[in-house]
C-alpha cells in the first residue's frame, strides 16, 4: 500500500485522556530518538478499515535488536518495562496503562526484520505522525489467530473487503510462503462472508492457491504426516495432540523460532492452566441460639431467660 493512500482517522475518543497521554508520549519519545517502530493493533484497524473500537493497549512492532534502547527511553520517563514472553513480546506500564513491545508472533512464525519497514504507511496517532505497519504484515499476524477466545478472522475479513485493490497480493502471497492453506482458507471464507465481491480478490490468486491444493492432495503422505501444526493457530486447542496423541508440536519445527523453553512459558500462561486461587475459608456456621418466649409470646435469649 502506498504511504501516499488516503487513511481514515485513527483511534482518539475511543481512549481514556489519562491513557491516551501516556500512549502519546511514548510515540513522542520513541519518535524523537529516531527508534524504529510501526504501530499496529486497533490503532493500524482502524486507519485501514474505519473501523473504531476502544483497545486496552497499544501495539507496537520493533526489532527485537532495538528493544535495550527503547527500554532505556522508557526508563527515563519512569515506566516500568518487562519481557513476559521472551520469544515475541515484552510491555511499558505507566500505572496500569500498558505497551506491547512485538518482534514476533505468538507462534513464532513472523519475526519483525527489515520488511516490515519498507514503504510504510504514515497516519497520526494521537496527534503524532508515525508509520504504521503495512497492511500485509498486519494480516499474516492476524490470520494464524484462532484461539477459543480470540479469532481475528473478521479483522482479515474486513482488511480485505476495505482495501482489496490496494493490498500488494504478491506480497501477501510471499508472505505466507509455505503456509499457504491458511491465506487459502481465509480468502475462501471472505468469498462467503461477502458472495458479491468474491472478484475483488485477483484471480490469479485464487488460482495459484488452488492450484497448489490440488498439486499436494495428488503427492503420497509426507513423512511429516504426524506434525499437528494447530499450535501455529492456537496455543491451547491443540494441546491434547501434542501432550496425549504423540503429535509433534508445529512450533517445535524449522517453521517457527520457538524453542521448547519458549512454548512451555507460553502454555503456562494460558489462563485455564493457572493454579486454581484459594478460595477463602468460609465461616463457621454458629449454632442455632435457643430461644423461649415470654409471656407475650416474645422471643427471648437464651442468657435472657
Amino acid at each position: 500500500m502506498s504511504s501516499s493512500a488516503h487513511l481514515a482517522p485513527s483511534l482518539e475518543d475511543e481512549v481514556a485522556p489519562d491513557t491516551a497521554a501516556f500512549y502519546r508520549r511514548a510515540l513522542q519519545v520513541l519518535t524523537d530518538a529516531g527508534v524504529p517502530f510501526l504501530v499496529g493493533g486497533a490503532f493500524a484497524h482502524a486507519c485501514y478499515t474505519g473501523i473504531r473500537r476502544s483497545t486496552k493497549d497499544l501495539d507496537l512492532f520493533i526489532r527485537r535488536e532495538d528493544y535495550e534502547r527503547i527500554v532505556a527511553l522508557t526508563d527515563a520517563e519512569g515506566w516500568r518495562s518487562e519481557m513476559p514472553y521472551p520469544h515475541w513480546l515484552a510491555k511499558v506500564y505507566a500505572g496500569e496503562d500498558f505497551i506491547d513491545l512485538i518482534f514476533n508472533s505468538g507462534n513464532g512464525l513472523t519475526p519483525v526484520d527489515g520488511r516490515w519497514f519498507e514503504d510504510n504507511a504514515q497516519a497520526e496517532i494521537l496527534g503524532v505522525p508515525v508509520c504504521i505497519a503495512n497492511m500485509e504484515d498486519g494480516l499474516v499476524s492476524k490470520a494464524f489467530i484462532m484461539e477459543r477466545e480470540r479469532y481475528d478472522g473478521a479483522d482479515v475479513a474486513h482488511l480485505i473487503q476495505a482495501n482489496a485493490e490496494r493490498i500488494d497480493w504478491k506480497k501477501l502471497v510471499e508472505r505466507f510462503g509455505p503456509h499457504w492453506r491458511v491465506l487459502l482458507a481465509h480468502l475462501s471464507l471472505f468469498g462467503f462472508i461477502y458472495p458479491g465481491e468474491r472478484h475483488r480478490i485477483p484471480q490469479w490468486v485464487m488460482d495459484r492457491l488452488l492450484l497448489k491444493l490440488a498439486d499436494e492432495n495428488r503427492e503420497p503422505p509426507a513423512i511429516d504426516a504426524h506434525i499437528c501444526a494447530g499450535t501455529l493457530l492456537s496455543r491451547e486447542q491443540y494441546l491434547h495432540d501434542v501432550e496425549r496423541l504423540g503429535y509433534v508440536d508445529g512450533r517445535l519445527t524449522p517453521a517457527s523460532t520457538m524453542t521448547p523453553e519458549d512454548v512451555q512459558t507460553w502454555t503456562e500462561a494460558i489462563p485455564s492452566r493457572q493454579p486454581a486461587e484459594a478460595e477463602p475459608e468460609a465461616e463457621p456456621e454458629l449454632p442455632a441460639v435457643p430461644v423461649k418466649l415470654d409471656g407475650e409470646g416474645n422471643a427471648s435469649p437464651r442468657w435472657m431467660v
